[in-house]
C-alpha cells in the first residue's frame, strides 16, 4: 500500500527558528530519507518553495483561472512530501513519526493513495 505523507508546517515560525535548528532538521531529513529508502519504503518526495512562490489553478463558472499565490489562507502550508510503501497504516504512521519537522511544530497528514497511474 502507498501512503502520502504530506509535511505541512508554518512558514513564519520555520523561519523564526535560528539556522543551526533548521539545519539540524534538514540533515536528520536526509537521515531519515537513506534509512526508509534502504528498508525499501521510500519512493520519492520532495522539499517545496514558500507558498508565497505559488500559482494556483481554480475552477470557476466551469473554467480554469490562474491566480497567483497559495490555494488557501491557512495558519501550516504544505512544505514537502514523501510517498512511501508500507503494510498497513501502522507502518506508515510509525515512518510519519520519525519526520524531523515534527520537533519543531510540524504537522503530518498521511494518506494512503486510491490508485496509482503509471
Amino acid at each position: 500500500m502507498q501512503y502520502l505523507l504530506m509535511c505541512c508546517f508554518d512558514e513564519k515560525r520555520w523561519n523564526e527558528l535560528p539556522q543551526s535548528e533548521r539545519d539540524s532538521v534538514m540533515k536528520d531529513y536526509g537521515e531519515f530519507v537513506q534509512s526508509t529508502t534502504a528498508a525499501g519504503q521510500y519512493l520519492a518526495g520532495g522539499k517545496l518553495q514558500p507558498s508565497t512562490v505559488a500559482t494556483t489553478v481554480r475552477g470557476r463558472n466551469g473554467k480554469p483561472v490562474v491566480m497567483d499565490g497559495p490555494f488557501a489562507e491557512t495558519k501550516e502550508q504544505l512544505g514537502g512530501y514523501h510517498l512511501i510503501e508500507c503494510k498497513d497504516l501502522d507502518e506508515a504512521l510509525g515512518i510519519a513519526r520519525r519526520i524531523p519537522t515534527l520537533r519543531v511544530g510540524g504537522t503530518i497528514e498521511v494518506r494512503p493513495l486510491a490508485f496509482t497511474t503509471p
